[in-house]
């Protein structure tokens, strides 16, 4: 275990019970010494820390890997908020301090931040805390797993801020140039959004039209005799008239320019790497986040722009409708599974007979995993839940649990927040007077729509565990892969997209990153669903730029 003590760090031995021994006392700057030699040794060892963000991207500044680790932070945060972890056991003297504990931002590797309130905490308590619910837990080994993949996590998301994307700034620029024309001036418009503008107005009858303000730019469309009520451009599309195809450009490339233009290569690419900071469980259900750079929505306008490194291979690899698969895989729905042994899960569930068309399927398992169960979508319910009972039961149990403000769950023991509101304190009172019948209604919209909440929290929660355990399998398999070198000259993890991975290797080893891939994918699913027969088939591609990946 390490914890910060003024300008030195505390390493204690910690014994199978949580207790500590051999507390040693050294500088910080022999640190990274110290964690080198122990991870270099035959024995394994398990890093137990506050905060991942706080000690690991100095160790990596410093060339030292850690392989395993507990995140202290991010552990508790589960914790606190599964149903099965009996919440006296986790209370100490500490225990606001850790909930309210953030991940620092990505900075210049720092082991001492000025001011850190983690400082104040204990975490030999905390972690013996932990270990204590974790005992305890009648679901014990599923949220043991999922502790240790979200710590894994951590160091996946501390080591590709620390590699990078490898990101050609020249490219980039090419691709604005020819997309917006020349970089303007400060504060003025690309050459082609000038254009743009210039035939929006003229075609609106609205010569000074700012259509980057959306009130304006509805007011404008409305004047111009368009029946519309918002300015989405899904609401735009619908539209016939000459104004709205290069209004439809127009905020297209304004979007390209606001998200990824000139600022943001200049704010996000150093040294030919993309560096943005990610953010292990930074979503309630567990998916991933981002703290600047937009790494999570990276548009395919400018992916020509991450290169690989000369002599080296991107293999990107993502698993086709993770959700569905992991659905049948928690309900044990073999039906379901049967539909999943195809690459294309959509088209298992149409030779299955559940119904008659791709569309249809894709339609149907949608908005049963999101709610939309009215008009087309709900009109294939019947069909799929004859077929698949066990799948459609156990998101239909997930939707009527949220509706009653009860907390549901992942597979590995996640849990979903409280709902908060009045329709969650107090049951519908069908005696209420007339006169409350509006707010008696908007109580019914507020449960169903945490309904739709509850009932994708259950599906996307796990496929977000999935993935963290392919993500942390391939992790060491990619180090085993590489030789003695540091970690940016051995294939690694540089991106990761919710069901996609981007691992930068060198081309004479690429077809062994492909078959490590497709092995953790392997290894994920037997961790989640054991024997259960569901698949997890990958698209993997190995190129040059992440754009040729398709």
């Amino acid at each position: 275990m390490l914890r910060r003590r003024e300008s030195a760090v505390e390493v204690a031995e910690l014994a199978d019970d949580g207790t500590t021994s051999a507390l040693t006392g050294i500088p910080a700057d022999a640190l990274p010494a110290l964690v080198a030699a122990r991870e270099a040794a035959p024995a394994a060892v398990r890093w137990v820390w506050d905060d991942t963000t706080r000690w690991y991207p100095a160790l990596l500044a410093a060339g030292v890997r850690v392989e395993r680790c507990t995140d202290l932070r991010l552990t508790h945060a589960v914790l606190r908020r599964s149903p099965f972890a009996d919440q006296a056991l986790l209370a100490g003297a500490d225990t606001a301090g850790w909930d309210a504990l953030q991940p620092v931002a990505a900075a210049d590797p720092a082991l001492f931040p000025p001011a850190d309130p983690a400082d104040l905490l204990d975490p030999a308590a905390e972690h013996r805390r932990q270990q204590a619910a974790l005992a305890a837990s009648p679901r014990g080994d599923g949220l043991a797993l999922l502790l240790a993949a979200e710590s894994s996590g951590a160091l996946v998301a501390a080591e590709m801020t620390h590699t990078g994307l490898p990101w050609r700034a020249d490219v980039h620029e090419r691709l604005l140039t020819g997309l917006l024309g020349p970089r303007p001036a400060a504060g003025g418009r690309p050459a082609v959004l000038e254009r743009l503008l210039g035939e929006i107005r003229a075609a609106l009858g609205a010569p000074g039209l700012n259509p980057d303000s959306p009130a304006e730019l509805l007011r404008a469309l409305q004047q111009a005799g368009l029946p519309v009520a918002d300015t989405r451009s899904w609401t735009l599309e619908q539209l016939d008239h000459p104004g709205v195809p290069p209004l439809l450009e127009y905020k297209k490339l304004m979007r390209l320019l606001t998200a990824n233009g000139w600022s943001w290569l200049e704010a996000w690419v150093r040294d030919g790497r993309f560096r943005s900071s990610f953010l292990p469980g930074g979503v309630v259900t567990g998916r991933w986040a981002s703290n600047g750079g937009g790494a999570l929505s990276v548009p395919t306008l400018i992916r020509p722009a991450a290169v690989a490194d000369d002599g080296w291979r991107f293999v990107v690899a993502d698993v086709a409708q993770l959700e569905p698969r992991v659905l049948a895989g928690m309900s044990g729905d073999t039906a379901m599974a049967e539909a999943a042994r195809a690459s294309d899960l959509y088209e298992g569930m149409v030779a299955g007979g559940a119904v008659a068309t791709r569309a249809e399927a894709k339609l149907g398992i949608l908005g049963a995993m999101y709610g939309g169960t009215r008009g087309e979508s709900g009109r294939m319910m019947p069909r799929l839940t004859r077929r698949y009972p066990r799948a459609i039961g156990l998101v239909e149990e997930a939707a009527r649990a949220g509706e009653r403000g009860e907390v549901v769950h992942t597979l590995l023991g996640r849990g979903s927040p409280t709902p908060t509101g009045s329709w969650a304190e107090r049951a519908v009172d069908l005696g209420e007077p007339a006169e409350q019948a509006g707010t008696r209604e908007d109580r019914d919209r507020a449960r169903r729509a945490w309904g739709r909440f509850t009932r994708n929290f259950v599906v996307q929660g796990t496929g977000a565990e999935w993935a963290l355990c392919w993500m942390a399998d391939l992790r060491n398999r990619l180090w085993r892969l590489g030789g003695d070198g540091p970690l940016g000259r051995r294939p690694h993890l540089a991106f990761f997209l919710h069901d996609e991975v981007v691992v930068h290797a060198p081309e004479a080893l690429a077809d062994d990153v492909v078959a490590a891939v497709r092995a953790s994918a392997s290894t994920a699913g037997r961790l989640l669903f054991g024997a259960f027969p569901v698949d997890f088939p990958l698209d993997v591609a190995v190129v040059r730029s992440w754009a040729d990946a398709g």
